[in-house]
């Protein structure tokens, strides 16, 4: 049963496993905006990446001369976080370190993940604890999926992806799951991006992002949409599945991005690693606003 956190007219829901976000609501619209992960489609509905984002070369990395060894996306995800505090509006999980995750990610680690209902929509809240006395290597991730349509009257073509600010960024294509360096290109993102299944042709859209950043899901013919907001992330991601036509569009802000088709391995010199001091923490978040 999931942990329910209120104000006078948002809702959410949380689930202790994977410190999953599973449910988002206005209480004055009868509108779901989380996918509800139907495992036709997906399974998930907006899990947490860490320690990495996307896949390894291989599923292998290289730390100290050992090879480990981890599946997309990492393990937090399928982990059933501690519940360390709750509000009536807000909730905070964490996971730590053990023998078993040691096996997979040599590192020890406090993960805190907080929820907070305020205004018009949700704020996500990671901080990443290094309890070691050496530097640590990781990355961290949103995966939210958002209902699209958001209403039943109308089609996953009548929406579209609304940047801000409307400029250019890097475009890192994926071939195989991995990022292919060589083939970046400058993505338009300087208009919007209209809404079909085979826009997803080639897996995520993926862009590095600096600085603040939104990407909003909206329909001209609606007063209803979703928008996605952070800071402190280094890449998005806008994906949905292909060629099956699922119902949803997730906005994924990265701290981190997937191994490229030259990766090495090495843990130390994998595109978009965060090194942390020992015993220092690292913060970001991001919102989302539901109208």
């Amino acid at each position: 049963m999931g942990i329910t956190i209120e104000t006078n007219h948002l809702k959410a829901v949380l689930d202790e496993k994977g410190a999953e976000l599973t449910s988002l609501k206005r209480k004055d619209a009868d509108i779901e905006y989380i996918w509800q992960a139907d495992p036709k489609y997906w399974k998930r509905h907006a899990p947490v990446l860490f320690p990495i984002v996307g896949s390894l070369k291989a599923n292998t990395y290289t730390y100290k001369g050992k090879s480990y060894h981890l599946p997309q996306h990492g393990f937090a995800r399928d982990m059933v976080f501690e519940l360390i505090d709750q509000k009536e509006d807000a909730v905070s999980f964490r996971l730590k370190s053990t023998e078993e995750t040691k096996k997979m990610y040599p590192f020890d680690f406090e993960l805190t993940i907080g929820y907070a209902l305020g205004g018009d929509g949700l704020t996500v809240d990671y901080q990443v604890k290094n309890t070691a006395d050496d530097e640590m290597y990781f990355s961290i991730g949103g995966h939210p999926a958002f209902n699209v349509p958001l209403e039943d009257s109308f089609e996953f073509t009548d929406y579209y992806v609304d940047p801000s600010p409307m400029k250019s960024r890097i475009n890192l294509p994926l071939k195989e799951g991995l990022i292919d360096l060589e083939q970046r290109t400058l993505g338009q993102t300087n208009t919007t991006i209209a809404l079909n299944h085979e826009l997803f042709e080639n897996d995520a859209l993926i862009y590095e992002t600096k600085g603040l950043n939104s990407f909003a899901i909206r329909n001209e013919q609606s007063k209803h949409s979703v928008t996605l907001s952070f800071k402190n992330f280094s890449y998005v991601g806008i994906w949905s599945t292909y060629p099956k036509e699922s119902p949803f569009v997730c906005i994924e802000p990265w701290v981190g991005v997937a191994d490229t088709l030259e990766s090495t391995g090495e843990l130390t010199e994998k595109l978009g690693i965060q090194k942390l001091a020992a015993q220092d923490t690292f913060h970001t978040k991001y919102a989302i606003v539901i109208k």
